[in-house]
């Protein structure tokens, strides 16, 4: 079964979070270790600053990629995976090999030499028009 197209405003956000390094590499520390992880626990596996890893998993949630739970002060963040691979696998869809169904036949000219009489044709068509 197909998955349905993500829109476009899905992809840009999804790539927009991907983009970075540090989102990515959050996405693969809730992959291999799974289930919900503290976004403690996330921040203390980077070099850079809390706010920072913050700011990081706020792109990663509004994209969706990640899920919060939020609990007093606490969160904690579960990889979105059925998104990840709706959205991305949505996208290399359209990488395939088109099918012979799919193929696009032009019905114009394909070199400028079968161009080359179309032209004289239609000039002479526009001559005969002129008063």
């Amino acid at each position: 079964m197909r998955r349905p197209a993500p829109s476009i405003e899905e992809i840009e956000a999804v790539f927009v979070a991907l983009s970075h390094q540090a989102r990515r590499h959050i996405l693969m520390i809730l992959s291999h270790l799974g289930g919900e992880l503290p976004s403690g626990y996330l921040a203390t596996r980077f070099h850079h600053s809390w706010p920072t890893t913050t700011r990081h998993l706020g792109v990663l949630e509004k994209a969706g990629l990640v899920e919060v739970r939020r609990q007093g002060r606490s969160s904690r963040y579960r990889l979105n995976r059925e998104r990840l691979w709706r959205i991305v696998g949505g996208w290399l869809d359209n990488l395939r090999p088109p099918t012979p169904e799919q193929r696009w036949i032009p019905s114009g000219a394909r070199s400028t030499r079968e161009l080359a009489p179309r032209k004289r044709r239609e000039k002479s068509k526009t001559k005969g028009r002129r008063r």
